[in-house]
């Protein structure tokens, strides 16, 4: 079976705002029926990706096409092939769920039986019917979150663009709304998501880490972690921080960072290994350390590619 085409091509995308590169000459493609995940910090440029790849931006050089359309000339048959569902969706905390549902299904010009037939199979799908008749304004952050996807999904979208959809939703909420996103993709949907954390960017086929409008790296959450060339360890030392700086400034040592009670590290096996290393921890008066080979998170690998990539244009 050939491959089938990008539903969403991005060829040198670059957005400036003065001086600011929001976006660096990004380049990307995108597979129907794929979740893919735009990973990075607050201002690495994930949300203006996002409007740019939704004609709400106009980008200062590049191309992007979505769903067969060039988003710079034919933005209506884009938005038509699409659904965005921004940080702050525009929910009316006044209004029932199905009311808000009723509004947004009148924007898109969804009427009669398809409405009825669509409103019901979203209901059921995110166990939202108990709560038609509830207004907006009383609901927990996760089921808004619920409500604002329902009403993304009314006009039959076939991308989905989610612009950090669970920032600030509790755990149980999360799970909840990326097994409805599974049962979407399931269904034929590709879905666009950026998120801030890297837990959940595991939950992904592919993962693009972003970083002050460049993207570092991309490929699937578990061929990030096994490709990466620096061993990583887990290192337990009596004064953690001070054992954290004077590893920082030892050679071969990529990047050391903390974790909970104990430090990540990476280190370049042809320069140090873990035993130079906790002899000169020992040496510094700073005790016996424990040293761990592990196997990175995600979290650790796109703080390693930073790090490598600031060394890089230092």
């Amino acid at each position: 079976m050939e491959p089938r085409a990008p539903i969403i091509t991005i060829q040198s995308l670059t957005r400036r705002f003065g001086e600011l590169k929001a976006v660096d000459n990004l380049n990307l493609e995108i597979a129907p029926g794929e979740i893919f995940g735009l990973v990075g910090p607050d201002g690495a440029g994930k949300t203006t990706t996002l409007r740019l790849l939704c004609g709400l931006l106009d980008p200062t050089e590049g191309q992007v096409h979505v769903a067969g359309h060039d988003v710079a000339k034919d933005v209506d048959s884009v938005k038509d092939a699409i659904g965005y569902m921004a940080q702050r969706f525009g929910l009316y905390a006044d209004l029932t769920v199905e009311e808000n549902m009723d509004f947004y299904a009148d924007l898109f010009g969804v009427m009669g039986r398809d409405r009825d037939d669509l409103k019901s199979r979203l209901l059921r799908m995110t166990r939202m019917e108990p709560f038609r008749a509830r207004q907006a304004g009383k609901l927990s952050g996760g089921m808004k979150q619920k409500l604002a996807l329902m009403c993304t999904l009314l006009h039959h979208p076939r991308i989905l663009f989610l612009d950090e959809p669970t920032n600030g939703v509790d755990p149980v909420s999360r799970r909840d709304f990326w097994a409805i996103l599974y049962q979407l993709v399931k269904n034929g949907l590709t879905v666009f998501v950026t998120t801030a954390y890297l837990d959940e960017a595991e939950r992904c086929n592919r993962v693009g880490l972003m970083h002050r409008g460049r993207l570092v790296e991309c490929d699937a959450p578990a061929r990030l972690k096994s490709s990466i060339p620096e061993a990583c360890y887990e290192v337990d030392a009596p004064d953690r921080r001070a054992a954290r700086e004077l590893l920082d400034h030892q050679p071969g040592v990529l990047s050391v960072e903390s974790s909970g009670p104990v430090l990540h590290l990476f280190l370049r096996p042809q320069e140090t290994s873990a035993d130079q290393l906790r002899a000169a921890i020992a040496a510094a008066g700073l005790g016996d350390a424990r040293f761990d080979r592990i196997t990175p998170s995600l979290e650790d690998v796109f703080i390693a590619l930073v790090r490598k990539q600031e060394m890089a244009h230092a």
